[in-house]
């Protein structure tokens, strides 16, 4: 066994749990998603997805993906930057940019790949790129890609934040990059007071609007829209694999911003670009969601319902503000215990543990879609409240 196998080989975590039978992970579901998925041949409540708008089985979207296969075929077969630009992924970026309040945006194959590529590219050397210290693993590794000075600020701590800009260089680019909604903890930036900061000490705003866009805001617009910052958020980036229901990414800004993004981030002139499929699934999914307010407003109201549940039940859920429900254990093995039991009950929902959380932290992420009932969900929770009882976490 070489040096690089035998420093792997010593990684058996996963084993160790997979002889307790408590391994959560890696499970194969062989239905659509839906709020009902079928695992080894049982079906279970699906409470670990973030198909918020509950659009991915939808016959409309289902359509425009096979139409634009028969039209364009199954790939691009290069990067957006040379062979790869199709009209419609023009038509995605200018619906987008129109929708957000923005003059233009690019499209990217994934959303992490969006982080990973612009972050870089907005701050070098000199600047500084300031994070919340929950910020998504995707910003962290943009970060950790870009030569800027690399500063962390406490979650939502904004006494902390003015702290950390006001050791900066006055005339040094500085960015703040955030979660609109931190997607483990469901809990929504401060983007008001973040807004104030950044025009009290000349920074410029990134927000990550990956679990907020078809959620909050006029029309699923997300959070910017939500506390009525938009115009005050230099750029705004998204995700296509939650609410619209297929796979990808954006950001969207001014246009000298995008103008220089698209002949310098990497991860967007080196990949290659979103299939037809995926693109014509994104498009027809904003069309949807636009057109369809009661979706949004189905969301809220079993978010609402789920919410009190929760609470009536003595369950810890933090400061969640979103249909994002963090289940707090503060214990890795029992955060594992609770997933597998629930999951043999009949109930889906994800582990949360380290580096996704603090240590001390641990939790299950269980998330709602506007087509949940809320028969489902006083199903879920009844089998959840008892399994908890039964490890002592309530």
């Amino acid at each position: 066994m070489n040096l690089l196998s035998r420093r792997m080989s010593a990684y058996d975590l996963p084993q160790k749990y997979m002889a307790q039978g408590i391994y959560p992970y890696f499970r194969e579901i062989t239905s659509h998603q839906d709020t009902e998925v079928t695992i080894d041949g049982h079906k279970v409540l699906m409470f670990g997805s973030n198909a918020y708008t509950g659009l991915t089985y939808d016959s409309r979207i289902i359509e425009a993906s096979e139409k634009a296969l028969r039209k364009y075929g199954t790939g691009c077969a290069g990067s957006r930057f040379l062979n790869g630009t199709l009209d419609i992924h023009v038509q995605l970026e200018k619906e987008l940019a129109l929708f957000l309040g923005k003059e233009d945006c690019l499209c990217f194959t994934t959303g992490f790949t969006v982080n990973e590529g612009v972050i870089p590219q907005l701050v070098g050397r000199g600047d500084y790129v300031i994070c919340d210290d929950r910020d998504h693993a995707s910003i962290v590794d943009g970060r950790r890609l870009s030569f800027a000075n690399q500063l962390k600020f406490k979650h939502n701590d904004m006494a902390d934040l003015e702290k950390v800009l006001s050791r900066c260089e006055k005339d040094a680019v500085k960015l703040i990059v955030v979660d609109g909604v931190f997607s483990m903890e469901g809990d929504l930036a401060p983007l008001p007071e973040i807004v104030r900061l950044k025009k009290k000490y000349n920074a410029s705003l990134y927000v990550d609007e990956a679990h907020g866009l078809g959620v909050f805001g006029r029309e699923g617009r997300g959070v910017c829209d939500h506390f009525g910052v938009s115009a005050d958020v230099d750029v705004i980036m998204g995700t296509f694999s939650k609410s619209l229901a297929s796979l990808g990414g954006f950001v969207a800004a001014d246009g000298p911003v995008i103008n220089y993004l698209r002949h310098f981030a990497r991860s967007y002139i080196f990949q290659a670009s979103m299939t037809p499929a995926a693109t014509a699934a994104t498009l027809e999914a904003l069309h949807i969601i636009r057109s369809e307010p009661e979706r949004q407003k189905a969301l809220w109201d079993v978010t609402t319902y789920a919410l009190g549940r929760f609470r009536d039940e003595g369950f810890e859920i933090g400061q969640t503000e979103s249909p994002i429900i963090p289940l707090y254990v503060h214990d890795v093995e029992k955060t594992f215990s609770v997933t597998a039991r629930a999951f043999e009950r009949g109930v889906f929902i994800n582990p949360v543990i380290p580096p996704a959380c603090a240590p001390q932290d641990t939790l299950v992420r269980f998330a709602l879609m506007a087509t949940h009932t809320r028969e489902q969900v006083d199903r879920a929770i009844d089998i959840l409240a008892s399994v908890f009882r039964e490890e002592g976490i309530i």
